[in-house]
């Protein structure tokens, strides 16, 4: 066969979920960061405005997760979550050097990407857990649990991290062909071949697209469409309505300058002066 040859790697529900999850997840790391770093603050001073974003942000990467399996296809996403999930021993040689021993065949995902897609599915906890716990800490102080902004800004920085490695990658002159998988759905058969030897073997053209959704998947979609919209409007009124503009009661101001140590809820020194997230 030419090597030129295209061979089917991504289906357009695979496509769909990894561009809306990129886009959510982009736009919440950069209004995170204006929220999080003080020179970037001073210079986008529409804090309240951020604030909004981020959040609606986050309501769409929710909705996103949900809505893709519902409405697309469920069986390309369960096969991608086995690969994804499943080290085998080539894998662990491959991660033991570092990528660099291209004699070592791969699947579709190498190991590099099964490592990165593990650690963005426990970061993705840690920004739903903690996240929650800021907003929920923001209007009542029992909640403001120490050490929520330290983790959430942890896990943001880490994440940053993994995603910068995976857009090098993504351009770097040998891997950069895999782009092709996500814009159109197939790579040359010479760069499966070259970096995924295991999966190029037995890669086989796209399957059957699946039948259009039954009517109570789409029940359940139009139910997430509707409550995710509903809260992101009404995040947007919280933010930026004349209730986030009221000045504080007495005993929240209090609360919120409370020096560290002095209640379980206090915080640190500084996330305390920095308004929750």
């Amino acid at each position: 066969m030419a090597a030129d040859a295209r061979v089917h790697r991504f289906g357009r529900t695979e496509r769909v979920l990894h561009r809306a999850f990129a886009g959510c997840f982009l736009a919440m790391l950069a209004t995170g960061l204006v929220l999080y770093l003080p020179f970037l603050a001073q210079i986008v001073s529409a804090r309240p405005q951020v604030k909004a974003v981020h959040l609606v942000a986050a309501v769409g990467w929710v909705a996103t997760m949900l809505l893709v399996p519902l409405l697309g296809d469920r069986r390309a996403l369960r096969a991608a979550r086995r690969q994804l999930e499943r080290f085998d021993e080539d894998d662990l040689a491959w991660l033991r050097a570092r990528g660099t021993d291209r004699r070592i065949p791969q699947g579709r995902f190498n190991a590099g990407q099964k490592v990165h897609a593990v650690a963005q599915a426990a970061l993705t906890v840690l920004f739903l857990v903690s996240g929650t716990l800021l907003w929920l800490g923001e209007r009542h102080t029992q909640l403001r649990l120490g050490g929520t902004i330290a983790l959430h800004d942890v896990s943001m920085l880490v994440g940053g991290l993994f995603v910068a490695g995976h857009v090098f990658m993504a351009f770097a002159p040998e891997t950069r062909a895999a782009r092709e998988g996500m814009r159109h759905g197939t790579v040359p058969r010479s760069y499966a071949r070259a970096h995924h030897a295991k999966w190029a073997a037995t890669a086989v053209d796209p399957p059957v697209p699946p039948a259009r959704p039954a009517a109570p998947r789409l029940a359940a979609a139009a139910l997430v469409a509707v409550l995710a919209l509903t809260g992101a409007a009404l995040l947007v009124r919280d933010t930026l309505g004349p209730s986030a503009r009221r000045p504080p009661s007495a005993a929240a101001a209090a609360s919120a300058s409370r020096p560290a140590g002095t209640s379980a809820g206090s915080g640190t020194g500084t996330a305390a002066a920095r308004s929750p997230r």
